[in-house]
């Protein structure tokens, strides 16, 4: 391994640790794939990754992994249907563009939109954030 290999499994650690992680090799290898680099791919993305080079991470911590990262805020689930979820690297508070045909997720910076007139909270909630997925698809008319 080289030293910034290193360096940088030792950060990512770290971070693990910060969250009240324990990183083990496996969840070091997935965090390596989704924490380097804005992202977004589903565990079966994240799953054929991770094993592509011999590794064997099996579905199921791939699948529990991702969720405890979810639930330390590692990553941001993104909910497209209810058979899509999508893990986003990017945990700032954003939106997103979703081409119903490629099936692409495309971040939109959060001051670029605004949601007006939320309906009254339930009594006893705030708000703690909100997001929108704007879909796509191609357009039906010809440009021009």
């Amino acid at each position: 391994m080289k030293d910034d290999e290193a360096r940088s499994d030792e950060g990512l650690a770290g971070l693990l640790r910060e969250r009240d992680i324990n990183p083990t090799a496996q969840r070091l290898e997935i965090a390596r794939l989704l924490l380097y680099r804005r992202t977004h791919l589903t565990a079966d993305e994240v799953f054929r990754l991770v094993n592509r080079d011999n590794t064997h991470v099996s579905k199921a911590t791939v699948y529990n992994t991702l969720g405890i990262f979810a639930d330390k805020r590692l990553v941001r689930e993104v909910v497209i249907n209810p058979d899509r979820v999508v893990y986003d690297s990017n945990t700032a508070p954003h939106h997103h563009f979703y081409n119903t045909e490629t099936g692409e997720l495309f971040d939109i910076e959060e001051h670029s939109m605004s949601v007006a007139g939320l309906p009254p909270l339930p009594q006893g909630t705030e708000v703690e954030g909100v997001e929108v997925i704007v879909r796509l698809r191609p357009s039906s008319v010809a440009p021009g």
